[in-house]
């Protein structure tokens, strides 16, 4: 039997056929099926380029590159990003940073690191084995740096950018693009308010320590101390605990401390 002939004989069934009802609502599905693909793949590029200035504007604000209102490719016009391996604190040229996915090469066996439960003090379980910094320069000067940081808080993992002086010890700011942690308790690692108090604190003491921390009790301001201390969100321990985590693990020598180290030797920049 021919195909249009098979077509005339469903179309022949009773409407309240089972028959006829199953294969209507397969066809259907067949074409949904058919229109979302064609969607997705249609609107992918547009995602992309959409995805890619999203992370440049957060590194724009988070870095203070810019006054508010800038075009992002003005703001962005004196930043140069590169991938680092991590382990060496060496840049790896022959990957592009454009296109470069940390967190998809985090879970790849062969692009990844697996941290054991001493390294994973920020709760990623692995790490990718590169990550792409951006480097601001002025007349060949290194100005500022901004980091890729992650680590898990009480509901979600917390995704941001941190960026230093060139001092590489200076916080410029700290910011999170992603994180699903409660309103109003942890969500407020969102709030201007709470972002406001990180830029000018600094990460190491006089010998080198890295010492920054989030805390409940803040030393005062007439204390040494202060400098290195944020004021905990409040009622939102588990969260400002991953904040901290987050931090001395990429600031530490399972993240970005052989990069850091290299930049402060003189070399990298």
């Amino acid at each position: 039997m021919s195909i249009k002939a098979k077509i005339d004989e469903f179309l022949a069934l009773p409407n309240d056929s089972t028959k006829k009802t199953v294969g209507v609502a397969l066809a259907l599905c067949l074409v949904c099926a058919v229109a979302v693909s064609t969607t997705a793949v249609a609107l992918k590029p547009i995602q992309d380029v959409n995805k890619t200035l999203n992370r440049k504007q957060n590194i724009i604000d988070i870095g203070q590159l810019a006054p508010p209102g800038t075009p992002i490719d003005e703001a962005f016009k004196n930043v140069e990003a590169k991938v680092v391996d991590l382990q060496t604190g060496e840049y790896v040229n022959d990957i592009d940073p454009e296109k470069f996915d940390a967190r998809a090469a985090a879970i790849d066996p062969k692009q990844n690191v697996v941290l054991t439960r001493e390294q994973d003090i920020a709760s990623i379980k692995r790490r990718a084995k590169y990550a792409t910094v951006y480097l601001v320069k002025e007349n060949d000067q290194l100005k500022k740096v901004i980091l890729p940081v992650s680590g898990y808080g009480l509901w979600s993992t917390l995704y941001g950018f941190l960026a230093l002086e060139g001092d590489l010890n200076t916080v410029v700011g700290l910011g999170f693009y992603e994180q699903a942690e409660t309103a109003g308790l942890g969500g407020e690692v969102d709030n201007p308010m709470w972002k406001a108090k990180w830029p000018g604190k600094t990460l190491y003491d006089e010998q080198g320590n890295l010492v920054i921390q989030v805390t409940k009790t803040v030393a005062p301001a007439d204390d040494p101390r202060s400098k290195h201390q944020v004021d905990a969100l409040s009622g939102a321990t588990l969260t400002s605990n991953g904040v901290n985590n987050l931090l001395h693990f990429w600031l530490g020598k399972d993240g970005f401390g052989p990069y850091l180290q290299k930049l402060r030797n003189g070399g990298g920049a």
